[in-house]
């Protein structure tokens, strides 16, 4: 049904009541009868069914049950109550658990996409208590176990304190974790400190840690340095002690007088001292 013939209907049963009361009134003593059913009417009714009252109030007076004070004040009062302003509602507060904002949303999934957390083990808790556990195998990680307070993992996994709570009430049940706690005080406890024992949760974090170091590349300046040789060709013999020892610039003008022997650069004395 339509909003319109919703509303219509309403105003039928409304005017059917109406009509019953001004019935009911015509069989009592006075005329009062008629102006106190119609004022209480009136101010009871909502805005949809002041048309009928109206009618009923004019129907009322035309017959001679009102008189015509009673029936300007009642027209007056069913006027300032159709020209009143609606109350707006109060926006609700934010009371209770977290409310789910779209960052929230978007840190929760993030974490439990991670891949922290072994397909058959994750199968076992929720989106928000995946994110849970996916901060306690970072933190286990990098430090060996996770003292996060309830609020800090909350806030880091876009979920509320009680998830935090319930994440780990869980994975302690199903032998995951185990958590200790560290009294201060009669009233104050320092954070606690939850450690992993699954080995199958443990073996998926160092098998994870190695493909993440096996996936960074090299970065140049850093780490070890690979030296790649290039093949360049070149007129005249390399690493030599004779190509050493013409480093002078004479030497290396061409100079063969000073650098070469004589029996190199005079071949006709060799052959004279021989023949002699």
């Amino acid at each position: 049904m339509s909003p319109l013939g919703s509303q219509d209907g309403t105003c039928f049963r409304q005017r059917e009541g109406f009509a019953w009361t001004l019935a009911a009134a015509r069989e009592g003593p006075g005329l009062m009868n008629y102006a106190y059913e119609i004022r209480r009417q009136a101010e009871a009714a909502p805005r949809a069914a002041l048309p009928a009252v109206t009618a009923a109030l004019w129907k009322a007076f035309g017959e001679g049950h009102l008189s015509e004070a009673e029936a300007e004040a009642l027209s007056g009062l069913i006027e300032a109550k159709s020209i009143a302003p609606t109350p707006v509602a109060r926006p609700r507060k934010a009371v209770g658990s977290r409310p789910r904002t779209d960052a929230s949303m978007e840190r929760r999934r993030r974490w439990a996409a991670s891949g922290r957390l072994p397909p058959g083990l994750a199968a076992r808790f929720t989106v928000g208590e995946q994110a849970v556990l996916a901060i306690i195998a970072v933190e286990t990680v990098k430090r060996g176990d996770c003292r996060l307070c309830h609020e800090h993992v909350a806030a880091t996994a876009g979920v509320s304190r009680s998830t935090v709570k319930a994440a780990l009430r869980q994975a302690r049940m199903l032998g995951l974790v185990t958590i200790e706690e560290r009294r201060l005080a009669r009233f104050r406890n320092d954070t606690n400190v939850v450690r992993i024992t699954s080995r199958e949760w443990a073996a998926w974090l160092r098998l994870a840690r190695s493909d993440e170091r096996s996936a960074v590349p090299h970065q140049p300046g850093g780490g070890v340095k690979l030296v790649t040789r290039t093949n360049t060709p070149v007129s005249y013999a390399v690493n030599l002690e004779g190509w050493r020892e013409r480093k002078g610039c004479r030497k290396a003008t061409g100079d063969r007088s000073a650098g070469a022997s004589p029996q190199m650069h005079e071949p006709g004395i060799q052959g004279i001292s021989r023949a002699g």
